[in-house]
């Protein structure tokens, strides 16, 4: 299961838990009923807005600000330490290279 099939999923479950129905859960969020199927069938057609309004509907729209915050974003982090590290092996081998330069001068 993908990960917005297992949002869509969770998301009918925390509907069900309400006791509501996808006539009136559709209501409250302003979209079709057949919206609302498509959104809990994980439909990446959905628009972010529609599922932030459901994610608001079980307070839960406050994980939205940190889905792409750069500290967890692995990958670019990642990235940073490889280039801290090229960094520092390129700065070792200069200061090495200027001290034998220095070496052969004496």
């Amino acid at each position: 299961m993908g990960a917005l099939e297992k949002l869509g999923a969770d998301l009918a479950v925390a509907r069900l838990r309400r006791k509501e129905s996808l006539r009136s859960w559709a209501k409250r969020m302003g979209v079709t009923v057949s919206t609302l199927q498509r959104l809990e069938a994980g439909d990446p057609s959905v628009g972010i807005g529609i599922v932030a309004t459901a994610l608001w509907l079980i307070q839960r729209d406050g994980e939205l600000r940190d889905l792409a915050a750069p500290e967890h974003d692995q990958g670019a982090l990642e990235l940073d330490v490889r280039a801290a590290v090229a960094l520092g092996r390129a700065r070792a081998q200069a200061s090495a290279e200027t001290r034998l330069s220095k070496r052969e001068q004496d």
